[in-house]
Protein backbone atom coordinates (compact mmCIF):
# COMPACT_ATOMS: atom_id res chain seq x y z
CA UNK A 1 0.00 0.00 0.00
CA UNK A 2 1.37 3.07 -0.85
CA UNK A 3 1.10 6.71 0.40
CA UNK A 4 -2.00 7.22 -1.81
CA UNK A 5 -3.80 4.06 -0.94
CA UNK A 6 -3.28 5.31 2.78
CA UNK A 7 -4.99 8.50 2.54
CA UNK A 8 -7.96 7.31 0.28
CA UNK A 9 -8.09 4.42 2.92
CA UNK A 10 -8.31 6.47 6.12
CA UNK A 11 -11.02 9.21 4.43
CA UNK A 12 -13.13 6.49 2.99
CA UNK A 13 -13.21 5.23 6.53
CA UNK A 14 -13.91 8.81 8.13
CA UNK A 15 -16.59 9.30 5.52
CA UNK A 16 -18.26 5.88 5.82
CA UNK A 17 -18.45 6.72 9.97
CA UNK A 18 -19.25 10.18 9.87
CA UNK A 19 -22.45 8.89 7.48
CA UNK A 20 -23.36 6.65 10.16
CA UNK A 21 -22.87 8.44 13.04
CA UNK A 22 -25.05 11.13 11.01
CA UNK A 23 -27.98 8.33 10.85
CA UNK A 24 -27.31 7.65 14.64
CA UNK A 25 -28.06 11.10 15.51
CA UNK A 26 -30.88 11.51 13.36
CA UNK A 27 -32.93 8.07 14.23
CA UNK A 28 -32.10 9.65 18.21
CA UNK A 29 -33.89 12.65 17.16
CA UNK A 30 -37.17 10.91 15.94
CA UNK A 31 -37.03 8.98 19.05
CA UNK A 32 -36.95 11.60 21.29
CA UNK A 33 -39.07 13.48 19.52
CA UNK A 34 -41.58 10.83 19.32
CA UNK A 35 -41.11 10.39 23.44
CA UNK A 36 -41.53 13.96 23.76
CA UNK A 37 -44.85 13.62 22.16
CA UNK A 38 -46.01 10.55 24.48
CA UNK A 39 -44.97 12.47 27.74
CA UNK A 40 -46.84 15.65 26.83
CA UNK A 41 -50.15 13.87 25.94
CA UNK A 42 -49.60 11.30 28.78
CA UNK A 43 -49.91 14.70 31.01
CA UNK A 44 -52.58 16.13 29.36
CA UNK A 45 -54.55 13.24 30.09
CA UNK A 46 -53.44 11.87 33.20
CA UNK A 47 -51.29 14.85 34.42
CA UNK A 48 -51.64 15.99 38.37
CA UNK A 49 -51.53 19.41 37.77
CA UNK A 50 -52.53 19.64 34.20
CA UNK A 51 -55.97 22.07 34.98
CA UNK A 52 -53.29 24.54 36.13
CA UNK A 53 -51.63 24.73 32.65
CA UNK A 54 -54.02 24.06 30.29
CA UNK A 55 -54.08 26.29 27.15
CA UNK A 56 -50.56 27.73 28.38
CA UNK A 57 -48.74 24.12 28.52
CA UNK A 58 -46.25 24.56 25.50
CA UNK A 59 -45.56 27.91 26.15
CA UNK A 60 -44.56 27.12 29.40
CA UNK A 61 -42.54 24.10 28.43
CA UNK A 62 -40.73 25.65 25.62
CA UNK A 63 -39.89 28.43 28.11
CA UNK A 64 -38.72 26.05 30.97
CA UNK A 65 -37.00 23.63 28.79
CA UNK A 66 -35.03 26.51 26.81
CA UNK A 67 -33.61 27.50 30.23
CA UNK A 68 -32.48 24.06 30.91
CA UNK A 69 -30.95 24.09 27.23
CA UNK A 70 -32.70 21.45 25.97
CA UNK A 71 -32.43 22.48 22.03
CA UNK A 72 -35.41 22.60 19.19
CA UNK A 73 -38.16 22.82 22.05
CA UNK A 74 -40.28 25.90 20.75
CA UNK A 75 -43.51 25.93 20.60
CA UNK A 76 -44.26 24.97 17.37
CA UNK A 77 -41.93 22.21 17.71
CA UNK A 78 -43.76 20.50 20.96
CA UNK A 79 -47.29 20.74 19.53
CA UNK A 80 -45.04 18.64 15.88
CA UNK A 81 -43.94 16.35 18.61
CA UNK A 82 -47.28 15.52 19.98
CA UNK A 83 -48.85 15.43 16.59
CA UNK A 84 -46.18 12.60 15.68
CA UNK A 85 -46.94 10.24 18.55
CA UNK A 86 -50.88 10.95 17.90
CA UNK A 87 -49.61 10.07 14.12
CA UNK A 88 -47.68 6.86 15.61
CA UNK A 89 -49.55 5.72 18.41
CA UNK A 90 -49.68 2.35 17.56
CA UNK A 91 -45.41 2.20 18.42
CA UNK A 92 -46.07 2.10 21.88
CA UNK A 93 -48.15 -1.06 21.47
CA UNK A 94 -45.07 -2.70 19.53
CA UNK A 95 -42.37 -1.83 22.72
CA UNK A 96 -42.53 -4.37 25.56
CA UNK A 97 -42.83 -2.74 28.98
CA UNK A 98 -43.45 0.88 30.36
CA UNK A 99 -42.02 4.02 28.65
CA UNK A 100 -41.75 5.12 32.70
CA UNK A 101 -39.15 4.79 33.98
CA UNK A 102 -37.65 2.41 31.57
CA UNK A 103 -37.57 3.24 28.28
CA UNK A 104 -36.57 0.87 25.63
CA UNK A 105 -34.55 2.85 22.98
CA UNK A 106 -33.12 -0.19 21.58
CA UNK A 107 -36.71 -1.60 20.26
CA UNK A 108 -38.11 2.29 19.71
CA UNK A 109 -35.08 3.19 17.39
CA UNK A 110 -36.21 0.10 15.62
CA UNK A 111 -39.74 1.39 14.85
CA UNK A 112 -38.29 4.43 12.77
CA UNK A 113 -36.35 3.68 9.57
CA UNK A 114 -36.61 7.36 8.34
CA UNK A 115 -35.40 10.91 9.29
CA UNK A 116 -37.14 13.55 11.20
CA UNK A 117 -37.32 15.51 8.02
CA UNK A 118 -39.69 12.52 6.14
CA UNK A 119 -41.96 12.14 9.29
CA UNK A 120 -42.59 15.73 9.27
CA UNK A 121 -43.39 15.61 5.50
CA UNK A 122 -45.69 12.29 5.95
CA UNK A 123 -47.89 13.81 9.05
CA UNK A 124 -49.16 16.31 6.49
CA UNK A 125 -50.91 13.43 4.77
CA UNK A 126 -54.45 12.77 7.03
CA UNK A 127 -55.25 9.45 4.91
CA UNK A 128 -53.73 7.08 6.86
CA UNK A 129 -53.74 4.54 4.20
CA UNK A 130 -51.70 7.04 1.56
CA UNK A 131 -49.53 8.40 4.92
CA UNK A 132 -48.43 4.21 5.41
CA UNK A 133 -47.86 3.93 1.69
CA UNK A 134 -45.35 6.50 1.29
CA UNK A 135 -43.54 5.51 4.37
CA UNK A 136 -43.33 2.31 2.72
CA UNK A 137 -42.05 3.75 -0.49
CA UNK A 138 -39.33 6.10 1.38
CA UNK A 139 -37.95 3.11 2.96
CA UNK A 140 -37.94 0.41 0.09
CA UNK A 141 -36.89 3.13 -2.60
CA UNK A 142 -34.91 4.90 -0.33
CA UNK A 143 -36.33 8.31 -0.59
CA UNK A 144 -35.08 11.83 0.11
CA UNK A 145 -36.83 14.67 1.51
CA UNK A 146 -37.35 16.02 -1.79
CA UNK A 147 -38.37 12.74 -3.73
CA UNK A 148 -40.98 11.95 -1.02
CA UNK A 149 -42.62 15.70 -1.67
CA UNK A 150 -42.22 15.12 -4.67
CA UNK A 151 -44.39 11.79 -5.17
CA UNK A 152 -46.66 13.29 -2.98
CA UNK A 153 -47.14 16.14 -4.74
CA UNK A 154 -47.73 14.35 -8.20
CA UNK A 155 -50.30 12.40 -5.95
CA UNK A 156 -48.74 8.92 -6.79
CA UNK A 157 -50.89 7.07 -4.45
CA UNK A 158 -53.47 8.22 -6.10
CA UNK A 159 -52.57 7.85 -9.59
CA UNK A 160 -51.82 4.16 -8.76
CA UNK A 161 -54.84 3.64 -7.26
CA UNK A 162 -57.30 4.34 -10.36
CA UNK A 163 -56.74 1.12 -11.83
CA UNK A 164 -56.61 -0.83 -8.62
CA UNK A 165 -59.93 -2.78 -6.41
CA UNK A 166 -60.25 -2.06 -2.68
CA UNK A 167 -58.71 -5.23 -1.81
CA UNK A 168 -55.18 -3.81 -4.02
CA UNK A 169 -55.19 -0.69 -2.34
CA UNK A 170 -55.25 -1.91 1.34
CA UNK A 171 -52.34 -3.74 -0.14
CA UNK A 172 -50.57 -0.80 -1.52
CA UNK A 173 -50.73 1.05 2.26
CA UNK A 174 -49.08 -2.13 3.95
CA UNK A 175 -46.40 -3.51 0.89
CA UNK A 176 -45.93 -0.56 -1.14
CA UNK A 177 -46.05 -1.07 -5.13
CA UNK A 178 -45.21 -4.43 -5.81
CA UNK A 179 -44.44 -5.35 -9.45
CA UNK A 180 -45.46 -8.67 -10.45
CA UNK A 181 -47.43 -8.47 -13.70
CA UNK A 182 -47.14 -5.96 -16.85
CA UNK A 183 -50.23 -3.61 -14.96
CA UNK A 184 -48.02 -3.20 -12.21
CA UNK A 185 -45.60 -0.98 -14.01
CA UNK A 186 -48.12 1.33 -15.41
CA UNK A 187 -49.53 4.65 -14.40
CA UNK A 188 -52.15 6.92 -15.76
CA UNK A 189 -51.50 9.59 -16.27
CA UNK A 190 -47.64 10.11 -16.02
CA UNK A 191 -46.25 13.23 -14.24
CA UNK A 192 -43.76 14.87 -16.57
CA UNK A 193 -43.10 18.15 -14.70
CA UNK A 194 -39.56 17.78 -14.13
CA UNK A 195 -38.88 18.02 -17.80
CA UNK A 196 -39.83 22.03 -17.37
CA UNK A 197 -41.32 21.80 -20.56
CA UNK A 198 -43.95 24.66 -20.84
CA UNK A 199 -47.77 23.82 -21.74
CA UNK A 200 -48.14 24.65 -25.62
CA UNK A 201 -48.69 22.88 -28.47
CA UNK A 202 -45.34 23.59 -30.41
CA UNK A 203 -42.88 21.24 -29.21
CA UNK A 204 -41.93 18.07 -31.25
CA UNK A 205 -41.80 14.26 -30.05
CA UNK A 206 -37.91 14.81 -30.06
CA UNK A 207 -37.75 17.42 -27.98
CA UNK A 208 -40.15 15.78 -25.55
CA UNK A 209 -37.46 12.52 -26.33
CA UNK A 210 -34.63 14.54 -25.74
CA UNK A 211 -35.78 16.38 -22.50
CA UNK A 212 -36.62 12.84 -21.06
CA UNK A 213 -33.05 11.93 -22.07
CA UNK A 214 -31.60 15.44 -20.32
CA UNK A 215 -33.61 13.93 -17.30
CA UNK A 216 -33.37 10.46 -17.15
CA UNK A 217 -33.40 10.13 -13.68
CA UNK A 218 -35.88 11.57 -12.67
CA UNK A 219 -37.99 9.71 -15.21
CA UNK A 220 -36.64 6.46 -14.25
CA UNK A 221 -38.39 7.71 -10.51
CA UNK A 222 -41.15 8.37 -12.28
CA UNK A 223 -41.60 5.19 -14.63
CA UNK A 224 -41.28 3.19 -10.64
CA UNK A 225 -39.22 0.45 -9.54
CA UNK A 226 -36.96 -1.65 -11.22
CA UNK A 227 -36.24 -0.17 -14.23
CA UNK A 228 -32.76 0.32 -16.33
CA UNK A 229 -32.34 2.53 -19.18
CA UNK A 230 -31.75 0.27 -22.76
CA UNK A 231 -31.51 2.98 -25.29
CA UNK A 232 -33.03 5.84 -27.29
CA UNK A 233 -34.45 5.50 -31.39
CA UNK A 234 -33.48 1.41 -30.95
CA UNK A 235 -33.33 0.86 -34.54
CA UNK A 236 -34.29 -2.68 -35.75
CA UNK A 237 -34.85 -3.58 -39.33
CA UNK A 238 -37.14 -5.60 -41.86
CA UNK A 239 -38.14 -5.90 -44.60
CA UNK A 240 -35.77 -3.74 -45.76
CA UNK A 241 -37.58 -1.01 -44.04
CA UNK A 242 -36.14 0.53 -40.79
CA UNK A 243 -37.93 1.18 -37.20
CA UNK A 244 -36.86 2.74 -34.18
CA UNK A 245 -37.88 2.73 -30.94
CA UNK A 246 -38.33 6.02 -28.97
CA UNK A 247 -37.24 4.97 -25.84
CA UNK A 248 -36.18 1.36 -24.60
CA UNK A 249 -36.07 0.16 -20.90
CA UNK A 250 -35.88 -3.20 -18.93
CA UNK A 251 -37.42 -3.85 -16.27
CA UNK A 252 -35.27 -6.27 -13.75
CA UNK A 253 -38.55 -7.35 -11.13
CA UNK A 254 -40.36 -8.25 -14.58
CA UNK A 255 -37.51 -9.86 -16.69
CA UNK A 256 -38.65 -8.03 -19.53
CA UNK A 257 -38.06 -5.27 -22.29
CA UNK A 258 -40.31 -2.13 -21.76
CA UNK A 259 -40.71 -0.43 -25.03
CA UNK A 260 -41.67 3.31 -24.58
CA UNK A 261 -43.39 5.69 -27.72
CA UNK A 262 -44.18 9.28 -27.31
CA UNK A 263 -46.79 10.64 -29.17
CA UNK A 264 -47.64 14.60 -28.46
CA UNK A 265 -50.84 14.53 -30.03
CA UNK A 266 -54.03 12.37 -29.58
CA UNK A 267 -53.43 8.44 -30.08
CA UNK A 268 -54.91 6.51 -32.83
CA UNK A 269 -54.79 2.92 -33.60
CA UNK A 270 -52.19 3.12 -35.98
CA UNK A 271 -50.01 4.08 -32.70
CA UNK A 272 -51.26 1.10 -30.87
CA UNK A 273 -50.68 -1.09 -34.01
CA UNK A 274 -46.92 0.30 -34.63
CA UNK A 275 -46.13 -0.69 -30.88
CA UNK A 276 -47.70 -4.23 -31.59
CA UNK A 277 -45.47 -4.80 -34.26
CA UNK A 278 -42.17 -3.56 -31.98
CA UNK A 279 -43.09 -5.61 -29.26
CA UNK A 280 -43.84 -8.60 -31.76
CA UNK A 281 -40.29 -7.87 -33.11
CA UNK A 282 -38.62 -7.91 -29.00
CA UNK A 283 -40.47 -10.95 -28.48
CA UNK A 284 -39.24 -12.66 -31.75
CA UNK A 285 -35.65 -11.42 -32.53
CA UNK A 286 -34.20 -9.69 -29.16
CA UNK A 287 -35.54 -11.52 -25.78
CA UNK A 288 -33.73 -14.79 -24.48
CA UNK A 289 -36.03 -17.91 -23.60
CA UNK A 290 -35.73 -17.31 -19.84
CA UNK A 291 -37.39 -13.44 -20.58
CA UNK A 292 -41.25 -12.46 -19.75
CA UNK A 293 -42.74 -11.06 -23.09
CA UNK A 294 -41.71 -7.03 -23.99
CA UNK A 295 -44.26 -4.76 -22.89
CA UNK A 296 -44.96 -2.16 -24.67
CA UNK A 297 -46.54 1.89 -23.31
CA UNK A 298 -47.80 4.51 -25.65
CA UNK A 299 -47.27 7.48 -23.73
CA UNK A 300 -49.53 10.26 -25.10
CA UNK A 301 -50.76 13.80 -24.30
CA UNK A 302 -55.12 12.60 -25.25
CA UNK A 303 -56.35 9.04 -25.37
CA UNK A 304 -59.81 7.31 -25.66
CA UNK A 305 -60.08 3.93 -23.67
CA UNK A 306 -63.09 3.23 -25.79
CA UNK A 307 -60.26 3.11 -29.07
CA UNK A 308 -57.69 1.40 -26.77
CA UNK A 309 -60.18 -1.58 -25.85
CA UNK A 310 -61.44 -2.17 -29.38
CA UNK A 311 -58.42 -2.13 -31.15
CA UNK A 312 -55.81 -4.24 -28.71
CA UNK A 313 -57.02 -7.99 -27.06
CA UNK A 314 -57.79 -8.02 -23.64
CA UNK A 315 -54.36 -10.00 -23.09
CA UNK A 316 -52.43 -7.70 -24.72
CA UNK A 317 -48.86 -6.41 -23.14
CA UNK A 318 -49.43 -3.33 -24.72
CA UNK A 319 -50.74 0.26 -22.66
CA UNK A 320 -51.81 3.28 -23.17
CA UNK A 321 -51.06 5.98 -20.70
CA UNK A 322 -51.21 9.54 -21.02
CA UNK A 323 -48.87 12.03 -19.63
CA UNK A 324 -49.13 15.17 -17.81
CA UNK A 325 -46.71 18.26 -18.35
CA UNK A 326 -47.53 19.97 -14.44
CA UNK A 327 -48.64 18.66 -11.35
CA UNK A 328 -52.38 17.76 -11.10
CA UNK A 329 -54.47 18.63 -7.87
CA UNK A 330 -55.72 15.80 -5.61
CA UNK A 331 -59.04 16.86 -6.50
CA UNK A 332 -58.35 16.24 -10.61
CA UNK A 333 -57.40 12.92 -9.41
CA UNK A 334 -60.29 12.45 -7.32
CA UNK A 335 -62.53 12.97 -9.90
CA UNK A 336 -60.42 10.88 -12.25
CA UNK A 337 -60.78 7.86 -9.57
CA UNK A 338 -64.48 8.34 -8.97
CA UNK A 339 -65.19 8.21 -12.52
CA UNK A 340 -63.20 5.37 -13.10
CA UNK A 341 -64.81 3.04 -9.93
CA UNK A 342 -68.37 4.34 -11.71
CA UNK A 343 -67.17 2.55 -14.96
CA UNK A 344 -66.70 -0.05 -13.13
CA UNK A 345 -69.35 -0.73 -11.33
CA UNK A 346 -71.38 -0.09 -14.56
Amino acid sequence: MNLDNLVQTLTQTHQSLQRQASRAVNYSLVVRNWLFGYYIVEFEQQGEDRAEYGSRLMKDLAQRLKLLGVPSCSVSNLRNFRQFYQTYPQIHQTVSGELIPDIPLKQLSEQFQLSWSHYQTLMGIRNTKERAFYEVESVSNQWSVRELKRQINSALFERLSLSRDTDEIKRLSSKGQIIEAPRDVLKDPYVLEFLELKQHPNYSENELETAIIDKLEDFLLELGKGFFFGGRQKRFSFAEDHFYVDLVFYNRLLRCYVLIDLKIGKLTHQDLGQMQMYVNYFDRYVKTEDENPAIGIVLCKHKEDALVELTLPQDANIFASQYQLYLPSKEELRQQIQAAAQEVGQ
